[in-house]
């Protein structure tokens, strides 16, 4: 008996240690070959030879140098805990690109040169015959293609014509005027691609140029690859697609209408569109407005939101889930992160977005640093976003979502954009620093101890009926416009231009589209505002049934960025403390009108704002208004990153 006994319980302790004892670590080297064993001794010579190997629980470690291939992992992990992990051996940099590099180049006109390339590079994707397509794409009257000239790491500007390329001129709407006389232009045939190239001074035959050859750096071909881990690379040079709401998004990174990814710790750059996709599948609809346009876009995205519940499995169970934390994500010309409905209930944090958009060649609907569509139960925290055109844009069913502690700055369209939202969400300690720091088109919204130094536009939008969705949940509740209000703004600190408080105030005049300094841009909404313990400085003015705010002075806020370090420089006058502040939780905030649902965690407890921009926790007797909790007196300058 003793000795049965004993058996089982050793059967019962295999079971339980047999996934790690059996997890195995693949291993790769620029020096391997893929007909090796993959081991440390014999490694493989490419990652994608460790992807078809490696199995749930397993690690893939790649170790320093660069490899030129896409990576698309075949199959997922099984849990969160038997993931199978691609990651960069520890200290050492390892490059995936989408790039090659082209030599032979010979001389066209002085500055000019010319390269041959046979097509069988490309296999059976050609980014120089590939034009960026899609619903909301603007294309400013003009074709554009995936592919992209790379002289020493800097992308050169497309042209659609090659006298732009023999005379080029500077272009008008980036800021990189200089940069945008470097130009290239190509075409094709049966069995060539021909690229001209502007490279001023430079000579392309000793200098490192490299083009666009593949449409991503690590991707799945097809849905429901979860639970994969990617950490610690530098990622680069994707001939990517317009990655529209209603189309397959594919990015230079991409999780492809999946669950549970770890996208960490890495560096990712020159995305023709997009760096990181969350986003939803092919089968749901691909460019679905522009391949039928008897229907306006609205409607056909509603009706790819009921595709993807009836046919495509869009749940808590089967997507979203993903954690992306403490990348660096630059030089992309549509948005640093962007996802449709694949986002719900993931985490979003640590990530520095910078240069998005700063060719500005080519524009539309769908450009932000991060741009999601469907943020349900989504958290964006402690994220660095500038220079990105608009810095953060929910767009549909932002519902449960919190935006948090995020630094928002130099961006030239705005810093938030919250689009046709019924709440209830949530933005909180946040610094918005650009000329424009809010455009709001949605209602049901909570602004909860926030820095605004620039306007806001308050518009409602009673052409489009948007869905809101059951609590913590895909499944839909109901379909409504946006009348505007029912937010609530409790503690935030807002700065005016410096003009008088009256400064403005014809824009009253006019209830649907107007903008301003302050909260008075909402008095004209059909829902009203609840507010309270408000501070506002330099001539921006107060809701018009506001009580318990503060109007003193102060010095506008300003950045100083010291190496890796940011600081911001700002100063309030004596008088902040007679704005009504208050600690801001669930019970205060209510329930937002239309879902009738209210503010709470992700997990369906209570919230309390009880931490302030540094995650220190605040005085709750009497918290501080803004996003730092008793910063101190006078001219303050405080490390925010």
């Amino acid at each position: 008996m003793k000795k049965n006994y004993s058996r089982r319980v050793g059967l019962a302790l295999l079971v339980l240690v047999s996934p790690a004892a059996f997890a195995s670590e693949y291993h790769v080297s620029v020096n391997g070959h893929d007909s090796n064993d993959g081991s440390s001794s014999k490694p493989f010579r490419t990652i994608s030879a460790a992807a078809r190997v490696a199995q749930p629980g397993d690690v893939i470690t790649v170790r320093a140098g660069t490899y030129r291939e896409r990576v698309t992992p075949p199959r997922g992990g099984t849990s969160d805990s038997r993931r199978i992990v691609y990651q960069a051996a520890p200290g050492e940099k390892v490059v995936i690109k989408g790039s090659e590099v082209i030599r032979n180049w010979k001389p066209f006109l002085p500055g000019v040169w010319k390269a041959v390339v046979p097509n069988s590079l490309f296999g059976k994707y050609n980014p120089y015959k590939d034009l960026i397509v899609g619903d909301w794409f603007n294309n400013k009257g003009r074709p554009h293609h995936t592919g992209e000239v790379y002289l020493n790491g800097k992308s050169l500007f497309e042209t659609h014509l090659l006298e732009r390329v023999l005379h080029p001129v500077p272009f008008a709407d980036t800021r990189d005027r200089e940069g945008s006389t470097y130009t290239w232009f190509a075409e094709t045939d049966d069995q060539y691609t021909y690229i001209y190239a502007n490279f001023h001074s430079a000579d392309p035959n000793k200098e490192l140029v490299e083009i666009n050859v593949r449409d991503s750096c690590f991707y799945p071909d097809q849905p429901g690859r979860n639970y994969i881990t990617v950490r610690g690379f530098h990622m680069a040079h994707a001939a990517t697609q317009w990655a529209a709401p209603t189309a397959e998004q594919i990015g230079l990174i991409g999780t492809h209408w999946s669950k549970g990814w770890i996208i960490e710790n890495n560096v990712i750059s020159d995305s023709k569109c997009s760096g990181i996709t969350l986003g939803k599948d092919r089968a749901t609809g691909h460019n679905v407005w522009i391949n039928d346009p008897r229907k306006d876009g609205a409607t056909h995205y509603n009706e790819t939101i009921v595709r993807a519940l009836e046919t495509a499995g869009w749940s808590r169970e089967n997507i979203g889930a993903h954690i992306v934390r403490n990348n660096t994500i630059f030089n992309t010309e549509q948005t640093g992160i962007c996802g449709s409905m694949g986002a719900v209930f993931s985490i979003i944090e640590n990530n520095h977005i910078y240069n998005i958009w700063t060719k500005r060649q080519f524009s539309g609907a769908e450009i932000a640093g991060i741009k999601l569509h469907g943020a349900i139960d989504v958290v964006i925290r402690n994220n660095r976003i500038h220079n990105a055109g608009r810095g953060l844009w929910m767009d549909w069913m932002a519902q449960g979502t919190r935006i948090t502690r995020n630094l928002l700055y130099d961006n030239t369209t705005d810093d938030l954009f919250v689009e046709v939202n019924h709440g209830p969400f949530l933005v909180d300690n946040n610094i918005m620093l650009s000329p424009l720091s809010l455009l709001d088109m949605s209602q049901g919204g909570a602004y909860v101890h926030n820095l605004l130094a620039g306007r806001i536009h308050s518009r409602p939008e009673p052409r489009r009926s948007t869905p809101y969705h059951k609590a913590h949940a895909t499944a839909l509740a109901g379909l409504s416009s946006i009348a505007g209000g029912d937010n609530r703004f409790y503690n935030n600190i807002f700065f005016g231009n410096g003009g008088p408080p009256a400064a403005g105030s014809e824009a009253d005049a006019n209830p649907l589209r107007f903008g301003g300094y302050g909260l008075w841009v909402y008095n004209h909404r059909e829902y009203p505002l609840f507010t309270g313990g408000n501070v506002y400085v330099e001539g921006a003015r107060p809701y018009c049934n506001e009580n318990g705010d503060a109007t003193v002075e102060g010095v506008r806020p300003a950045l100083v960025e010291e190496g890796d370090s940011v600081y911001l420089r700002f100063s309030l006058g004596a008088g902040t403390q007679k704005a009504a502040t208050r600690v801001v939780n669930t019970e205060m905030l209510g329930k937002a009108k239309i879902p009738g649902l209210a503010y709470e965690n992700a997990d369906g407890s209570p919230l309390v704002v009880d931490c302030d921009y540094f995650g220190k926790k605040r005085t709750l007797a009497a918290p501080s208004a803004g996003p730092f909790d008793k910063p101190g007196q006078g001219d303050l300058k405080l490390k925010v990153w």
